[in-house]
């Protein structure tokens, strides 16, 4: 099978979204964080809970972010976690969840999303999964009215399936969010990048470029690009 990961073009493309997304609007980063369950993801899905709990303990230190999980699964199980700041009981929610088979509802993640910014302003959506099975209109539909609402989407994909190539790409433009695809060889730029993120939904650009310089290596490499 392909590996894919993403390239250092592709990488700085993503930073350089990440840091062109709205300006923060109120005193706590609120971020959506969710997650294929589906049975695909399961011979890496405890690769990629650490990766995903590397980025909630990035949150954690630096205060001020409110993290949602989202997960779905099986025959239209849909899960939607309570917001919380703990990244402890945030990994512990995520950890507990097993793979089941089923398709995709990346259409009920971004009605979600939706449906919360209208209450109270979300900051990011973030999607890890690998495939895409819904009516990509539909999706690109959602997508656009998420991007009205100023909320970008940060999409990982994992693997290389074609059909969530193009779908991902097209959620992460119409959100003015970005896309990223990885595998198990760009672990580590997977958690660097979530990080990223996570920093962003706290302090906006300003935070985004302090962090790079603090932790230096590709992320100090790329936010100099910006």
């Amino acid at each position: 099978m392909k590996q894919i990961q993403s390239t250092s073009t592709e990488v700085a493309e993503f930073l350089r979204r990440v840091a062109k997304a709205p300006a923060l609007s109120a005193p706590r980063g609120r971020l959506i964080f969710a997650l294929d369950a589906t049975a695909s993801r399961q011979p890496t899905w405890d690769r990629a809970c650490q990766l995903q709990g590397d980025m909630f303990a990035t949150a954690a230190e630096l205060g001020g972010l409110s993290l949602q999980l989202v997960w779905y699964r099986g025959c239209g199980e849909f899960q939607i976690e309570p917001w919380l700041t703990d990244s402890a009981e945030l990994q512990r929610r995520m950890t507990s969840v097993q793979c089941r088979g089923g398709l995709t509802q990346i259409g009920r993640v971004l009605e979600h999303t939706v449906r919360e910014t209208r209450q109270h302003r979300v900051n990011a959506l973030v999607l890890v999964g690998d495939c895409l099975e819904e009516p990509i209109d539909l999706l690109c539909h959602q997508a656009g009215q998420l991007g009205l609402l100023g909320v970008p989407a940060f999409v990982f994909q994992e693997g290389h399936d074609p059909d969530a190539v193009l779908g991902f790409r097209e959620i992460a433009r119409l959100t003015r969010g970005a896309y990223c695809a990885f595998d198990v060889g760009s672990a580590r730029q997977l958690r660097d990048l979530l990080g990223a993120v996570a920093v962003y939904a706290v302090g906006g650009r300003p935070a985004l470029a302090e962090f790079g310089k603090r932790h230096g290596g590709l992320i100090q490499q790329l936010t100099q690009q910006l």
